[in-house]
């Protein structure tokens, strides 16, 4: 592959997320065997992980998506807006965020008090990215693919400024 003028390096490539992507569903199915969790996919960064994800769950299950906002270009701003909501209810089911990564917890937080509210029997995080040195509040993901430094990274849906997402890798954006 040519070296992108934007890409400092690949972080993670398309062999070692496909193959975590498979662990995490086998790990989701045998987890949740005997019940039909929700997979609730945070748009639009979780979209390639999402997809990926489902196909490697053998458990029967439903799927919803949400979106929710809280970055501007390479820095979170603190408040999170809800974008587009579930289109049922969640009441007694036992819901599994995906999400693309969990940087500052801001928007995970809020989210799993808004499902608790809304009833929700249990709520998990399974993220493809998890960055713990950015964390303002705690948020625990269930499920990780992988664990990174304090690097922005963009690729399989993860974004700047709503480019990028269609890299088949996750790659380190190169500071202008």
């Amino acid at each position: 592959m040519a070296q992108q003028p934007f890409l400092e390096r690949i972080l993670i490539s398309e062999e070692q997320l496909a193959t975590r992507v498979q662990e995490l569903g086998r790990q989701i199915s045998a987890d949740y065997r005997g019940k039909k969790p929700l997979f609730v996919g945070i748009l639009r960064g979780c979209i390639l992980f999402y997809s990926d994800l489902i196909k490697n769950v053998s458990v029967d299950c439903t799927l919803d998506f949400m979106c929710l906002s809280s970055y501007s270009g390479t820095s979170s701003t603190g408040h999170v807006r809800t974008m587009l909501d579930l289109r049922e209810s969640i009441q007694d089911r036992h819901v599994i965020i995906v999400e693309d990564i969990v940087d500052t917890g801001l928007t995970l937080e809020y989210l799993q008090n808004h499902l608790k509210d809304r009833g929700a029997a249990s709520i998990e995080i399974c993220c493809l990215l998890d960055k713990p040195a950015n964390r303002k509040v705690e948020v625990h993901p269930k499920y990780v693919g992988f664990t990174i430094k304090d690097e922005f990274v963009i690729g399989y849906g993860l974004d700047y400024n709503e480019l990028y997402r269609n890299l088949p890798y996750i790659g380190v954006f190169k500071k202008q």
